[in-house]
């Protein structure tokens, strides 16, 4: 793929999905849409998806004028609103923002630009972690994913990947249509840290469905995540490890371990082991020692998880799919 910036917007049109639930992140909200509009290439159209709560709802068709703004049509949590968006939006391509992101001015152009190849299906971007208050000097970039942003081990320039990070995403519309959109039974509800991991099972039936098919991650397409305080503590850090585990066996149990967990045998073998060997090396560095406790904590809270979703999804029939 050429990393060069496009001279024109590509032939296809596109949609910017931003799910939201809750007031109390208004001006994120505000602001992500802000960044949208103001793209150096805007998008054909913005749809805000309210997911069950009216006084947001009320508020956002108030006060954000050019923003389709829907209530969720399926039920609560985000997985529900982003099938809403999908269904009603008119893009060739359906790209996903989260309401406490801020895409960069020339986010849009380096979405699209791979479209232009009939191969590639889908294409994601970098996610920046912004910070409230300061990185905490133990958590580990490996583990990034805890807040929902890109990661070390991620490839620094534009490659083929399994899957996404929702946070910044896209797809064409019409293979997310052809394979059903995102499970109900995965997918974050509010803000609770225990469920997840819907993008990889969409990215999973997306190419099993189309071997051929090309999920592009352009690190030039980035945004800023925000990272509340909230987020720093030990115990969200726990607790995200682990949900993301449970998550995990029930993408496995979905589609099974082998595709399922190719990116995290690649990450136990490779990425893990350097982070460790690399914070060895600086024990005499602040933090050093607390992040070889974090990442070795982190590793075995996931690992925990996934083996208890495991055990109690064991008796789930392969067919229970929302």
């Amino acid at each position: 793929m050429n990393d060069a910036m496009p001279s024109s917007r590509p032939s296809v049109t596109l949609t910017v999905v931003v799910c939201a639930y809750t007031l109390e992140r208004w001006d994120d909200l505000r602001a992500a849409v802000t960044s949208v509009r103001t793209q150096r290439n805007p998008p054909d159209e913005i749809v805000l998806v309210v997911d069950h709560c009216r006084p947001l709802y009320e508020r956002a068709a108030r006060e954000l004028p050019g923003v389709r703004v829907v209530p969720s049509s399926g039920p609560r949590g985000l997985s529900g609103a982003r099938n809403t968006g999908v269904a009603v939006s008119h893009g060739d391509v359906v790209a996903f923002l989260d309401d406490d992101a801020a895409a960069e001015p020339q986010w849009t152009d380096r979405l699209l630009a791979p479209y232009e190849d009939p191969r590639v299906v889908g294409v994601g971007g970098l996610v920046r972690p912004r910070w409230s208050t300061r990185r905490p000097v133990w958590f580990p970039p490996e583990f990034d994913w805890v807040v929902g942003c890109s990661y070390r081990g991620l490839p620094e320039r534009t490659a083929p990947v399994r899957n996404f990070i929702g946070a910044n995403m896209s797809f064409r519309r019409t293979e997310l249509l052809a394979v059903g959109g995102f499970l109900d039974t995965l997918g974050r509800v509010s803000d609770r840290p225990t469920a997840g991991c819907e993008e990889t099972d969409l990215c999973l039936r997306i190419t099993a469905r189309r071997p051929d098919a090309v999920l592009l991650y352009e690190p030039a397409a980035a945004v800023r995540h925000r990272v509340p305080e909230a987020r720093t503590r030990w115990s969200y850090f726990r607790s995200r490890c682990y949900g993301e585990g449970r998550s995990k066996a029930l993408v496995a149990r979905y589609d099974g371990s082998g595709p399922a967990l190719t990116s995290e045998r690649a990450y136990l073998r490779s990425t893990i082991p350097r982070a460790l060997v690399r914070n060895l090396r600086r024990t005499g560095r602040p933090g050093a020692v607390r992040t070889l406790g974090a990442l070795s904590a982190g590793v075995c809270a996931t690992g925990t998880g996934y083996l208890v979703g495991r055990l109690r999804s064991s008796g789930t029939r392969d067919g229970d799919r929302s």
